[in-house]
């Protein structure tokens, strides 16, 4: 009896050393693994529950206008409240509440919630002006809570401008992140590095008093200066505004000017454009839903300059003509080398010309450029051929973006080489049946101006460190040659023709010698609407400037004609920009005479009326009416330029 017992004994001993061992060994690999598999990740688990971080927003770069003086964008100094509810006596939780609620204009209920809630920290309000937390700092020390609020460095974006230049310099989130334009293009450059307040806490998250809060401060971003100069972008608003009212653009408008020998965009105006301190503000919303909202707010940000594109008219017979004139098809001034007989007929199908009732007859080029006579630059087109035709396209830039440092750029809309017939290249050469955009045009004409280079264009010419100062010029990048030298300055002389003496008269400075070509276009196809335009160069002896003004759907008494409607607004806008440039005068005689011509009202007569009237006063009358026949008995004047 005794020896089955000591048996038993034994294999139960044996079966504990197995067990014990079996769990000896378990231990030791869960040991292991929690040692060198899981240690890194259990350490930094550790370390988040043992410490309370608090960021500190860094302070974003400013931006200056062109001067460098003027400042476009700024960053002021604001703060943060967040609470960690541990450290707050729970006898003061809900007069803490009650405090912050009406200090910061918080909701109460959902502060009284945060300031109970069991975690390491919730926010309470940001960008807090400093009025409020020096009173709230008040309050704290009146009321003896000397931890469990904290109040943060933080910032707060400011444009002093409000509504200038909005499309261009966009705006920033909550979070002090760019969501559009510049802010958002150099938002790595702008926003620097954010710092944080760290704090070692037990393990009810509670502070641990002996130690001091490690405070790891932001860097701050980085400065822009723009190429935009705050007077030339106002001048440029102002008239845009004034034309998109006076005209009834019903979908606004926009003007670009551009330095053609950097690619410096001096202005980039947009209307109508909206307040960069309050850009999610929305008229008559109250019986939107969100998906209305969104829709609104997407349209009203959108900068149509770069974003949207449309028919181009006939500004683009300057392409033609350009294309024209580099492969020696034709010469500027052939007398009689075109002929128009009212309309041309292409692959059975005839385009009429806009002045088809009364054609233009014999013309030279330049003739035909003044007078915007689509059959002459179909024929040309057809002479220069698709392939070459469509290797122009591509030399000046159409069928890729501009890369201009702006997001949501757009490019042209063109049919492939392979589908466009006879037909197809004829709509083409005179600016109609595809679509650009209107830095692109500004682009293409800005190297015609220039000599021939095509010149990338930009908004940022300089980065600043604002902590060191150190400058970092933006280079100017000419991205292919167009057209060579003498082109080029053959197709400025007609430029200057179609201003003094054609379509683009309405655009003419006293002094100056400027360069134009007006279009017309139909904005989609049957919609009846247009998009008038004219793009303009100045001083054509040595160009620094081109312009575009291009309005969407004007329904005003004034008509959609380019020259009627959208090369005022270029004369208008040349005539301040070019004094404050300090551009030489080139036309002293016509300075001094200006003043003394009495131009007659002809507003109400008919076409046929006026035209006497204007002829008995010794002057010249120009009926701007691109695209649409005219019965000049029956056709009433309804708006001139100048006035009497």
């Amino acid at each position: 009896m005794q020896t089955v017992c000591s048996i038993k004994n034994k294999k139960m001993m044996l079966w504990i050393i197995i067990v014990s061992a079996f769990l000896l060994v378990a231990l030791i690999v869960r040991l292991g693994i929690i040692q060198f598999v899981d240690g890194n990740k259990l350490k930094q688990m550790a370390y988040e529950q043992q410490t309370l971080n608090r960021k500190i927003t860094s302070k974003r770069g400013t931006i200056y206008d062109a001067t460098g003086k003027n400042i476009l964008a700024q960053s002021s100094t604001v703060e943060t409240v967040t609470v960690n509810s541990t450290n707050i006596p729970e006898d003061k939780k809900e007069i803490a509440s009650k405090a912050l609620s009406e200090i910061l204009n918080v909701d109460y209920e959902k502060t009284l919630k945060k300031v109970k809630k069991r975690s390491s920290i919730e926010t309470i309000a940001k960008k807090v002006d400093k009025e409020k937390t020096n009173e709230l700092r008040k309050w704290m020390k009146e009321n003896n809570i000397q931890s469990g609020i904290n109040i943060d460095e933080d910032t707060k974006r400011y444009y002093p401008y409000s509504n200038l230049a909005s499309h261009i310099i966009g705006f920033c989130g909550s979070d002090n992140q760019g969501l559009d334009g510049i802010e958002a293009k150099y938002d790595e450059i702008l926003k620097g590095k954010s710092g944080k307040i760290e704090k070692l806490t037990d393990a009810k998250g509670g502070d641990m008093k002996q130690l001091e809060e490690t405070y790891v401060a932001a860097e701050r971003g980085k400065d822009l200066i723009l190429t935009i100069d705050l007077n030339i972008q106002s001048i440029a608003e102002k008239y845009l505004e004034n034309a998109c009212i006076d005209n009834k653009c019903t979908d606004g408008g926009n003007v670009v000017i551009m330095n053609p020998n950097n690619g410096d965009i001096l202005a980039m105006a947009t209307y109508p454009n909206y307040d960069l301190n309050n850009p999610y503000e929305i008229e008559n919303s109250e019986n939107m839903d969100s998906k209305e909202k969104n829709k609104e707010l997407q349209a009203k940000w959108r900068n149509k300059a770069i974003a949207d594109t449309y028919e181009p008219g006939s500004t683009f017979k300057l392409i033609t003509s350009s294309a024209a004139l580099e492969e020696g098809i034709t010469k500027t001034d052939n007398e009689g080398e075109f002929n128009c007989g009212g309309g041309i007929e292409i692959a059975g199908v005839r385009i009429k010309c806009w002045r088809y009732y009364r054609p233009h007859g014999a013309q030279s080029l330049r003739q035909a450029l003044m007078n915007s006579c689509n059959p002459v630059f179909i024929a040309l087109g057809q002479k220069i051929g698709k392939d070459k035709y469509y290797d122009y396209l591509e030399k000046f830039g159409f069928f890729r973006k501009t890369n201009i440092d702006l997001p949501g750029e757009a490019k042209g809309i063109f049919l492939d080489k392979e589908k466009v017939g006879p037909v197809e290249l004829a709509t083409i050469s005179f600016g109609q049946r595809f679509e650009i955009t209107p830095i692109q045009l500004v682009t293409a004409v800005s190297s015609i101006a220039n000599g021939g280079n095509l010149v990338q264009p930009r908004v940022v010419k300089a980065i600043i460190d604002s902590e060191t100062g150190e400058k970092t010029e933006v280079e100017t990048k000419v991205k292919s040659q167009t057209i060579s030298k003498e082109t080029s300055e053959k197709v400025l002389s007609m430029m200057e023709s179609v201003v003094s003496e054609g379509t683009g008269k309405n655009a003419k400075v006293a002094g100056y010698r400027i360069g134009g070509k007006t279009g017309t276009s139909e904005d989609g196809v049957n919609t009846n609407k247009y998009v008038t335009s004219f793009v303009g160069v100045a001083p054509i002896e040595n160009p620094q400037v081109v312009l575009l003004v291009t309005l969407y759907n004007p329904t005003g008494e004034g008509g959609h004609q380019g020259g009627g409607v959208a090369a005022p607004v270029g004369g208008q806008v040349f005539s301040e920009i070019l004094p404050y440039l300090e551009v030489t005068q080139g036309n002293q005689d016509e300075v001094e005479q200006v003043d003394q011509v009495q131009v007659p009202n002809v507003e109400g007569l008919s076409i046929k009326e006026a035209e006497k009237v204007v002829k008995d006063a010794g002057l010249e009358i120009s009926i701007q009416n691109d695209s649409n026949e005219l019965d000049k008995e029956n056709t009433v004047i309804t708006g001139q330029s100048p006035r009497e």
